[in-house]
């Protein structure tokens, strides 16, 4: 039977590699995988497109990517309170992307769905919409927003079972459940893992089908 439970967090971002494209789920500290964040930091790699709700705050958060130097571009839609990426930017050391939340996470979600973009109302008429092909539909001007797909994704969730069906910790789901839709490789760090079929099926929120390797961590 298909198990999918590593025994580390480095065993669980192997095969990232410099370049690669990376999502990390969290909203602040809620559903930040912090154990696969030091494991990346750990690895040497650079030049990763970072895709996340923010950048970090200090401590070991995503700013430890940053105070490794190991990203070389952000999309995301939260910037503010992150120490080092700011000096890095200010700097012109990193490169960011900024795209308001929703328009985020749905095109995370098309990426994951196959879609080949999606019209937004959202950003017309501000510096958003800047090299964005528009669009009118009945009389209204929309942005084409383009799909977001990663190498991996890395997210939090609270309990999987060996298979890698996953729950998740009320609003620590935040971006994680999408993320998972969207990437070649996912990995998601989890509290504890249970046998095959221990988890209520209607408590599933992310389907094993979406699931590489599962990690089951064993402190904060």
């Amino acid at each position: 039977m298909r198990n999918v439970v590593v025994e580390n967090a480095a065993d669980a971002v192997k095969g990232l590699r410099d370049g690669h494209v990376v999502m990390v789920g969290g909203f602040g500290g809620a559903g930040l995988p912090r154990s696969f964040v030091r494991a990346v930091a750990e690895l040497g790699v650079r030049g990763l497109t970072l895709i996340s709700n923010n950048a970090g705050t200090e401590g070991d958060d995503l700013s430890l990517w940053f105070r490794s130097r190991i990203v070389s571009k952000i999309v995301c839609s939260y910037p503010r309170s992150a120490k080092d990426f700011t000096a890095q930017y200010r700097a012109g050391e990193v490169e960011l992307e900024l795209v308001p939340q929703g328009t985020l996470v749905e095109r995370i979600r098309a990426g994951g769905a196959g879609l080949g973009g999606f019209l937004s109302p959202v950003g017309v008429g501000t510096v958003f919409e800047q090299g964005k092909q528009k669009i009118e539909v009945d009389g209204r001007t929309y942005l084409l927003e383009m799909p977001l797909k990663a190498d991996f994704a890395l997210v939090k969730g609270k309990v999987a079972d060996t298979l890698g069906n996953v729950t998740y910790n009320m609003t620590a789901r935040n971006h994680c459940a999408v993320m998972t839709t969207a990437a070649d490789t996912v990995a998601v760090e989890v509290d504890r893992v249970v046998e095959a079929g221990e988890l209520d099926p209607e408590a599933v929120v992310t389907p094993c089908i979406f699931v590489n390797r599962v990690f089951a961590r064993t402190s904060s």
